[in-house]
């Protein structure tokens, strides 16, 4: 006898799969998502991703553009619950790439992965930009203020996200020789900004 179909109201199985998706992302990577797998998870029919998604590359599009969205949010919410001047809201983001990326390694790699592929999707490279931007701004607004040195906005936005990046790297990967993650990330960021404002 089959199984019967879920309901879902409109827009809700999108949100469902997206939920699914993202769950077997971090448990199997990205080679274990499926449409037909999370259409079975679901409760639905096999065809009926096919109204959200139109293959297994508009999914993965999908949970990138989701996680840059995300992404951007949590560094905005930090950076306006940190102190008001430009270092403490650098710091404050930077808490809060690193958090992230190892809170959610799997679908970190597929947002990057996905942003500088060939014919990247227009709203993921969007959607990517929109945490850089968020970095830039922090500091023009400190080179504007005097607190840091002149020099190209956008290039070192670019360095700090690598450090960030690389410093989540290395903690996902156990390589920090046990020194707790938040203590390199405030070295990293201190060390960083001190730098900037001798330029």
């Amino acid at each position: 006898m089959p199984v019967a179909e879920q309901p879902y109201h409109h827009g809700s199985l999108r949100r469902v799969l997206l939920a699914r998706a993202e769950s077997t992302l971090e448990k199997d990577g990205v080679d274990g998502l499926s449409l037909r797998q999370l259409a079975r998870e679901a409760g639905v029919s096999h065809a009926a991703p096919s109204k959200h998604f139109r293959d297994r590359q508009a999914l993965l599009d999908a949970l990138a553009e989701s996680g840059f969205l995300r992404l951007t949010a949590a560094l905005e919410r930090a950076v306006e619950e940190a102190e008001s001047h430009a270092r403490a809201r650098f710091a404050a983001l930077a808490g809060a790439y690193v958090s992230f990326a190892l809170a959610h390694r799997e679908l970190l790699a597929l947002m990057y992965g996905n942003k500088h592929a060939p014919g990247a999707a227009s709203q993921v490279v969007e959607a990517g930009h929109a945490s850089m931007d968020l970095t830039v701004r922090i500091v023009t607004e400190a080179q504007a203020a005097g607190d840091i040195g002149p020099g190209d906005a956008s290039r070192i936005a670019l360095v700090a996200f690598a450090t960030f990046h690389g410093i989540a790297t290395l903690a996902a990967g156990g390589m920090l020789d046990g020194a707790p993650v938040d203590e390199v990330v405030t070295a990293a960021s201190d060390t960083f900004w001190r730098g900037l404002a001798q330029a």
